[in-house]
């Protein structure tokens, strides 16, 4: 197999790597909710100024059968790098995906990197056992932690909303709960910035350890500038205490296309501030605001470490059923 780097600004290489990781995302999982070629693109093409981006391809005598992405960050946790790759499943089997992390892996070990990070969505009572768990144990990567997969149906009876945003509104007397699309008022950009970056510090993530990642306004800028080039829209929940500081964010990135699958992007309270259902209310406030703005939607899909026992509390409550797991991994060198 040639491995070489995909051609961003390539309409048809696009198409064609979307088509891989599209078919290899949907084998074995027809349900499972994918991203649309507009989504794809725009991630690709957007800039991060925190993160190094390497994209590659795999041809076979002239035809791409597989696709992988190594990022690299570079303002924080710059020991580590995260992989993906996906290959055409009618051309499984032949050592093209062994051939792609090799490769990858290789790229991130010249760079330094202590620790390459991967996962595989697998049913849950496969996690140790399933093919794609082997196959990444076979390259050297260790099981790090588990993520189970929930989805939410939709429609929620506003009835029901409002008795979650009762009940945890009398646990924070004081605290206000903002919903904004995709303009955030500027004086909050900064401490919701601050917030954000707390997240990979403070949510469990099993065997791997991480910095607090720098999250700039200018970053900020960049990751909404990212959304509008996917063709998605976002639903930004804000708690703000008594003083002005953000509290507590509940993100929904939701598709402006005929799709009605909406990812739940993070929901997080601020060490300071919790034990005051701040985690319910910015999440049941952003489910109604998603409700009254897009009621064509139909899904709602999240994912939560299984020991993050406050927020699979506030899960369960709402109703999200487990479907999957998200089995991480890493490689140390």
């Amino acid at each position: 197999m040639d491995i070489r780097p995909l051609d961003l600004a390539d309409d048809a290489q696009l198409r064609t790597a979307y088509d891989i990781a599209a078919r290899a995302d949907l084998l074995g999982r027809e349900d499972a909710p994918i991203w649309s070629l507009e989504s794809f693109r725009g991630a690709l093409r957007s800039p991060d100024s925190g993160e190094h981006q390497e994209v590659r391809a795999g041809f076979v005598d002239g035809e791409m059968v597989a696709f992988g992405t190594l990022h690299l960050f570079l303002l924080d946790n710059t020991d580590k790098g995260w992989l993906e790759v996906k290959v055409d499943p009618d051309r499984r089997r032949r050592g093209y995906g062994r051939a792609m992390v090799e490769h990858l892996t290789a790229i991130a070990d010249d760079d330094g990197r202590k620790e390459i990070l991967a996962e595989a969505k697998v049913p849950v009572e496969e996690v140790p056992t399933h093919p794609y768990s082997l196959f990444l144990k076979s390259l050297g990567f260790v099981h790090s932690n588990v993520e189970v997969v929930r989805y939410l149906e939709l429609p929620v009876d506003d009835a029901v909303v409002q008795q979650w945003v009762d009940e945890a509104a009398a646990r924070h007397p004081g605290y206000r709960i903002e919903t904004f699309g995709d303009e955030i008022p500027e004086e909050l950009v900064a401490p919701l910035c601050t917030l954000l970056g707390q997240l990979a510090v403070d949510a469990p993530t099993g065997e791997v350890d991480f910095e607090e990642e720098q999250m700039t306004p200018e970053r900020f800028a960049e990751r909404q500038a990212m959304i509008a080039a996917m063709g998605r829209t976002v639903l930004e929940t804000l708690a703000i205490a008594p003083d002005g500081t953000v509290a507590a964010q509940s993100t929904l990135s939701a598709p402006l296309d005929d799709s009605t699958d909406v990812w739940q992007w993070g929901t997080f309270v601020h060490r300071e501030h919790r034990g005051r259902k701040l985690g319910l209310a910015t999440k049941a406030a952003n489910l109604r605001a998603l409700q009254t703005r897009f009621p064509a939607m139909r899904r709602i899909v999240t994912q939560n470490a299984e020991t993050n026992d406050h927020m699979v509390r506030i899960n369960v409550q709402m109703g999200f059923e487990v479907v999957e797991a998200s089995a991480e991994f890493v490689r140390r060198v």
